[in-house]
């Protein structure tokens, strides 16, 4: 077992690691949209929170010398389950055929107030 971890991504913000990779499959740790720089959300509301998860775990994934093509899961958290659509919109620009299995779904709270956070499943070729 091997944690990852970049500066290109935000760092854990509890006792866990940005991402573990085992054998050949990559999981990386839910994704708030923190931005690296800033340790802050981006403004907007859920799609450029979207955006910014989306961007962290892609970085972490490129540390590994992965992308977002080797994904083969994601689980999506989001607030409220009336932002499904936006999220959507977003998520849409960052992944192609085949696209990876997908869950969805709204939770009573994310941390720090989060609007969204995502979680990804990768294998390594």
């Amino acid at each position: 077992m091997k944690a990852l971890n970049t500066d290109k991504a935000p760092a854990a913000i509890g006792p866990y690691s940005q991402a573990i990779r085992t054998g050949n499959i990559v999981f990386v740790s839910g994704q708030l949209p923190i931005i690296p720089e800033t340790g802050a959300f981006p403004e907007g509301g859920v799609k450029e929170q979207t955006r910014q998860s989306l961007l962290n775990a892609r970085a972490i994934l490129q540390s590994e010398g992965l992308d977002l093509k080797d994904v083969v899961k994601t689980t999506v958290f989001l607030s409220d389950i009336a932002n499904f659509g936006p999220m959507n919109e977003v998520y849409a620009e960052f992944f192609t055929a085949p696209f990876p299995a997908r869950c969805a779904f709204a939770v009573k709270d994310l941390p720090k107030a989060a609007l969204v956070e995502i979680e990804f499943i990768a294998e390594a070729k």
